[in-house]
């Protein structure tokens, strides 16, 4: 019977699956002997960048991971923290980049999948879905062709599986023109005293594969993600994974339905590198060694090898360790949701994850060797110089400018995106995509769940210790804003080529800058991803660590809103506005300039503003606040303008020039609307405080004007802009691929 292993090991092929000439001899003295072809396989992925961080660990570890809400931090499939009354919130964030360039469909579907069992293999049963996405430019011939397919492929999927899409973030730019970013996110609910870990224990135990068939499919998926992009990387669709959303439902129910038990001792999901990762991951959490009958896995394909069924990444699988004597009754549960149950192979004290084929072992390693002495680097690097402030032009025009960014590819309305996404299914879903933050209602509670996913890339381009702090501090901000309290964030670093000092530089800033601001707003790190290689033919993405923040909210029925509510309330401003449009949205889109230092993130201030007006939220006296992020106070203004169809006029004063007023993006700030009386309040408790607040203006009539006229649009005008854009973009023929 052919193995595979009758496949000699050279050179060449040593280096076609990602591992260097001291990597390889580091293996072979590890084993004690050269690998075999299923055996080097099987160290390719678990010592590839995309399992074993082998750039990124070192500087990881400096990250804030720690609260007394933190039941579980990073290491395992997700990280846990607890929201109260029992109750635990399951979070991680993920990328699918390059599979969803190749087959941006079912790149992106298969991303989702992916990231949902993550979270249900903890115990939790998802609630939302949310999404961080980046494309090149609009011009360029495939970024419609690439939009369509990863919003259909997000959207098929999370449709299909019943757990809504929430909310998320979608940009463009020509950095992404050759590698695009699909940054998939779930959040779960969980009993805090029914979580589940990955660490298998007791020797003898079975260890049981569940779920769909084993395939072809996705093969060096894990291994495609740990390198840069040429020509050919289009030829690579067979390491792309094919999904059923439908198989994975039932999962979902058969999983959640065994955890109800005690049958699970460890559960694992089957992710990148498939049954490779998810047994070498258990066996190492716990201290075990793994023997596994490869004739027992359940395949799709005739004549599979044990190279294929290890490193396969066909989706929709879990691996478990059951209590001796539950398997019968685990199965039957699996078999009445349709799904493939089979013991699969035992656990050892040998420390070793032993592969059996044919009667023969065709696979022998050390556990550990896999694991822990996977290659750490601690990559030269060279830090991003600082930038001078720049002096930012104005514009004749600044009725133009203000309808071309806000109905422009940056600004404007997603819901083209959005309304492909069921975002209602599960009923609980109280504040819909388009404002600050999703909010999901805690099942049956007036308590809800408040999630965010955010970051400027030009910030961290342009300086990234400050574009790090800055991606904290916004999803910080959106979750403030709708009034809840920011408890925790998941991450997904994606950056360039490390081996370049320039990109490394830019990774260890960002994550200097993200570790600041979450130790200062008590925001730690649960969870998380990285992806580098991000890019093609050596053109790198802009730095791009994409946050996900969750918060809690007590009081789900004080929920603020952006829209304003109506004619007759006061607009006012919190936070000081400075002259910051270096890096701005205005710069790069309007004046077509990439310049100066980004606004800086004064962490202190970004709390005690924050804390001002989140109280003001949970005492009732706003329910109308926005922060201001890209495009400054006029982009916020129209957005609350545009949601609540109701103009306003405001006067910024003459201290500032009036397009620095419009357009600066200086950090720390929100806009509320509320009756005169209770602005008044505010003004008077905000002094007190030492908090800066602007009375600007009031809302009604039906256009938006600063300064008696410095600025008039019709809000009609900036509807369509706003709401036109995307529509008609992806109108457009042809729709080319």
């Amino acid at each position: 019977m052919k193995t595979g292993n009758e496949i000699q090991i050279t050179p060449e092929l040593v280096k076609e699956h990602g591992l260097t000439e001291e990597e390889y001899q580091r293996i072979v003295g590890a084993m004690g002997r050269e690998p075999n072809y299923t055996e080097l396989g099987i160290y390719s992925v678990m010592w590839s960048e995309h399992c074993s961080y082998k750039s990124s660990r070192f500087h990881l570890k400096k990250l804030p991971t720690k609260a007394p809400w933190v039941i579980q931090g990073p290491g395992e499939n997700a990280g846990v923290i607890d929201i109260g009354d029992g109750q635990a919130a399951i979070f991680k964030m993920e990328s699918h980049n390059h599979p969803s360039y190749i087959e941006p469909y079912q790149g992106a579907a298969t991303g989702v999948g992916g990231i949902l069992r993550d979270v249900f293999t903890m115990g939790a049963r998802p609630v939302a879905n949310m999404n961080a996405l980046r494309f090149g430019e609009p011009d360029h011939p495939k970024t419609r062709h690439l939009l369509a397919g990863v919003v259909e492929g997000i959207g098929g999927y999370g449709n299909c599986v019943g757990v809504p899409t929430v909310g998320g973030e979608t940009n463009f730019d020509p950095s992404y023109n050759g590698n695009i970013l699909v940054n998939a996110m779930t959040v779960g609910l969980a009993d805090a005293d029914k979580i589940f870990y990955c660490a298998a224990a007791g020797v003898g135990n079975p260890v049981v594969y569940v779920g769909s068939k084993t395939g072809r499919d996705g093969i060096h998926g894990a291994t495609m993600a740990s390198a840069e992009f040429t020509e050919d990387s289009e030829e690579k669709r067979p390491t792309v994974q094919v999904g059923d959303p439908f198989t994975e439902k039932l999962l979902i129910e058969a999983c959640l339905e065994l955890m109800a038990t005690d049958a699970i001792i460890a559960i694992q999901d089957m992710g990148a590198a498939g049954l490779t990762s998810s047994s070498v991951e258990m066996a190492s959490k716990g201290g075990v060694g793994f023997e596994l009958d490869l004739d027992m896995v359940p395949q799709r394909e005739a004549n599979m090898l044990p190279y294929e069924m290890m490193l396969s990444e066909s989706q929709e699988r879990m691996l478990m360790v059951l209590k001796p004597g539950r398997e019968d009754m685990a199965k039957a549960i699996f078999e009445k949701w349709e799904l493939d149950f089979a013991i699969i192979g035992h656990i050892t004290d040998t420390g070793n994850l032993t592969l059996k084929f044919g009667g023969e072992v065709v696979g022998d390693m050390p556990i550990n060797s896999l694991v822990e002495d996977a290659p750490e680097y601690e990559r030269p690097y060279v830090p991003t110089p600082k930038r001078e402030k720049a002096d930012v032009a104005a514009v004749n025009d600044l009725n133009k400018a203000v309808l071309d960014l806000v109905g422009g590819p940056n600004l404007c309305s997603r819901r083209w995106i959005w309304e492909q996404y069921d975002h209602m299914v599960m009923g609980d879903t109280i504040q819909r995509p388009g404002g600050d933050a999703a909010v999901v209602r805690v099942h049956g509670t007036e308590k809800a769940l408040a999630i965010s996913t955010d970051v400027t890339p030009r910030y961290c381009f342009a300086d990234p210790v400050e574009g790090g702090r800055q991606a904290v501090a916004e999803t910080w901000r959106n979750i403030t804003a709708v009034g809840a309290t920011p408890l925790a964030i998941t991450n997904c670093l994606n950056f360039g080529n490390p081996e370049r000092k320039d990109i490394m530089g830019q990774f260890v800033g960002c994550l200097e800058g993200m570790g600041e601001a979450c130790r200062a707003l008590d925001y730690p790190i649960v969870s998380g991803n990285v992806s580098l290689y991000n890019e093609t033919n050596g053109s790198g993405i802009m730095p791009t660590p994409a946050i996900g923040g969750v918060g809690v909210m007590k009081d789900s029925a004080k929920m603020a809103t952006v829209a304003f509510k109506g004619a007759g309330q006061t607009v006012v401003l919190i936070g000081e506005t400075k002259d910051e449009l270096g890096a701005s949205l205005y710069q790069k889109q309007i004046l077509g300039e990439d310049a100066g230092a980004p606004p800086h993130v004064d962490l202190d201030l970004e709390r005690r503003n924050g804390d001002f007006v989140r109280a003001l939220i949970e005492n009732g006296q706003v329910s109308t606040c926005h922060d201001l992020s890209d495009g400054g106070l006029i982009a916020a203004l129209s957005d609350m303008a545009i949601s609540g169809k109701v103009g306003v006029s405001v006067s910024v004063g003459d201290d500032l020039p009036l397009h620095v007023a419009l357009f600066s993006e200086t950090q720390a700030r929100y806009l509320v609307a509320t009756d005169a009386a209770t602005a008044e309040e505010i003004r008077k408790e905000a002094k007190d405080a030492g908090i800066p607040v602007v009375v600007l203006g009031e809302t009604g009539g039906d256009r938006v004007v600063v300064n008696g006229g410095g600025v008039d649009i019709a809000l009609a005008d900036l509807a369509t802009a706003h709401e036109g854009w995307m529509p008609n973009f992806m109108a457009k023929e042809p729709l080319s691929a």
